[in-house]
């Protein structure tokens, strides 16, 4: 089986790469980073370190690289078997052009074999919005055949992945934790066995655990850790008070989940305490900016913070600790990061209520936006 991997980055080679080149799937990973394909075409293999309980070295070897603006893309993705993505919700946007190409050449040259397509990014029903987008540029004409043929496949995908700190560039720092769950009724064909790919028919159940409490509970310790004046994760989770004040929130979502999917409690509250755990790995240096960064998009009513407490309303339980987590958002500042420099110009421009709003999409007169505004103004 050949597959073509979005995404060269830490992510793209640490998580779903090392996981396809593992299965025996020929890889070649699409990127722009000519140093990184030169490099992944030259040696054909890269280390990929795993820390946890224990840290081993695990080599992945047999890929090569290919520049995902180049023409040979389009070839390449004509013949191919699965592509996955690992580029950020933003990328999806740019590369749906070059798979929809990839597609029409596919059509035109008579190619009856199926092909699966898996977004493995941090968002709900990743896979289907890049379906919506490579459809904008698929002539109509291949339509019918893109429905018969191509498996556009959502998944949950989890497992963090630091900046590596070895001189190697191609070498890559995972935990030794990782879940990658598909929806199975969405596949083209025969699924692909892969170890670490995990199969659902109920996939949305498993996308909000993921959001509401890995990634709600390392948003909330990057921006407390940030207010408190941490620099990483660990530090900032390590913190006795920022850790009760996190666990309190992931039991805030974790009520939501309950009571929408049914989640036993108690099987609950272990997945959460693992969760804790993980960012307490002291193998992981995990940068608060690096987690706090894109404040703007964590903020989105489907992301991390607004979902979760939406659903607390919806099912009237307690969300004291995600309203703060909420404004500590606000607070956040990187000079770096253009998103959180435009949150704090907005800030000083319209105020905190219409801001907001205007980010997550919350009623400026409701109960919640004016719970949140006192909470941030008594934030040092």
């Amino acid at each position: 089986m050949k597959s073509i991997h979005f995404g060269a980055g830490n992510i793209g080679r640490g998580f779903i790469g090392k996981l396809l080149a593992d299965a025996g799937i020929k890889v070649t990973f699409a990127d722009v980073d000519e140093k990184v394909i030169n490099l992944l075409n030259t040696l054909n293999t890269y280390n990929v370190k795993v820390v946890g309980a224990e840290c081993k070295t695990e080599v992945v070897s047999g890929v090569n690289a290919i520049n995902s603006t180049s023409e040979e893309l389009v070839a390449l993705i004509s013949e191919t078997d699965l592509i996955t993505t690992a580029v950020g919700p933003n990328v999806l946007v740019i590369i749906a052009n070059k798979i929809a190409q990839g597609l029409a050449v596919r059509f035109d040259a008579k190619n009856e074999q199926f092909l699966n397509i898996i977004a493995c990014e941090n968002m709900i029903r990743g896979t289907t919005f890049l379906k919506t987008e490579v459809y904008k540029h698929l002539d109509e004409k291949y339509h019918e055949q893109a429905e018969r043929l191509v498996g556009f496949v959502d998944s949950a995908v989890d497992r963090i992945v630091p900046p590596s700190e070895s001189d190697d560039p191609l070498e890559v720092t995972v935990e030794s934790f990782s879940e990658w769950i598909v929806d199975e009724q969405q596949f083209r064909g025969e699924i692909p066995v892969i170890e670490g790919m995990q199969k659902t028919d109920n996939l949305m159940a498993f996308i909000e655990r993921k959001l509401f409490t890995l990634n709600t509970g390392h948003i909330m310790t990057a921006y407390l850790g940030a207010l408190a004046g941490h620099e990483t994760v660990k530090d900032a989770i390590d913190d006795d008070a920022i850790c009760s004040q996190v666990k309190q929130a992931m039991q805030e979502s974790g009520e939501v989940l309950i009571n929408r999917y049914g989640f036993e409690r108690d099987a609950h509250n272990a997945y959460i305490e693992k969760i804790i755990g993980r960012f307490a790995n002291p193998y992981l240096h995990d940068e608060i900016d690096r987690v706090g960064r894109q404040p703007i998009r964590k903020l989105g009513e489907n992301d991390r913070l607004v979902k979760p407490l939406l659903g607390t309303i919806e099912y009237a339980t307690a969300n004291d600790m995600l309203l703060k987590g909420i404004a500590a958002a606000f607070k956040y500042k990187n000079s770096d990061d253009p998103q959180a420099i435009e949150l704090q110009s907005s800030l000083e421009e319209i105020g905190f209520i219409a801001t907001l709003s205007k980010y997550t999409g919350l009623p400026a007169d409701g109960n919640e936006a004016i719970k949140i505004e006192q909470l941030y103004l008594a934030m040092a």
